[in-house]
């Protein structure tokens, strides 16, 4: 089976995610400049989301461009991913209309945590269906950058009840760590 079926899904599942994420921004109904700070958490948890969106449909895009078909196990494997990704509109929503509130910052994480793993799945399912030797295998290695994101997720999670701004913050550094591109794979495909 061809990937490119599976790869404009993706993109569509994505847009619609983030075009769900702006259609909560709700103006203010005055037109006083000052009407619009408490809609800075909203913004902010916004801006995050958007983020971690762009980052995980530019990794994506990365991943199939070093695999030549997908199988069965890959497509469920990228709807799990695509599940929880879809998630994020109403994490960033609720952690955004309630400030940062602990609970709210610790269920954001916990959909970030299971984004991670379910793009590691479907990572792992990529290579098993193309071999330890393949192009991607090459590529992700020993996938340090994914490992330490779930670590740093797993920490912030519990961290969002007792210090909600350091948690916050980590959640930032994980956002920080995969903005700076992750050229293993193009480096890969170049070489090769």
């Amino acid at each position: 089976m061809t990937k490119t079926r599976m790869e404009t899904f993706s993109d569509g599942v994505i847009a619609i995610i983030i075009t769900i994420m702006v259609l909560e921004l709700r103006a203010p109904h005055d037109s006083n400049p000052a009407a619009l700070m408490p809609l800075i958490p909203v913004f902010l948890s916004y801006v995050l989301s958007f983020i971690y969106l762009g980052i995980y449909w530019n990794n994506h895009h990365h991943l199939l461009h070093a695999v030549e078909h997908v199988g069965g196990g890959v497509l469920w494997a990228n709807l799990n991913l695509l599940f929880w990704l879809s998630l994020i509109p109403f994490a960033t929503a609720w952690m955004g209309e309630n400030h940062f509130a602990p609970w709210t910052l610790a269920f954001y994480g916990i959909v970030l945590l299971f984004a991670g793993i379910a793009y590691t799945i479907l990572v792992l399912a990529l290579i098993s269906l193309h071999g330890r030797d393949s192009v991607l295998a090459t590529a992700m290695g020993k996938d340090f950058k994914g490992k330490i994101s779930i670590v740093i997720y797993l920490v912030a999670i519990p961290l969002a009840l007792l210090k909600w701004w350091l948690s916050g913050a980590l959640y930032i550094l994980v956002a920080i760590m995969w903005l700076i591109p992750d050229r293993r794979i193009e480096k890969t495909l170049t070489h090769s």
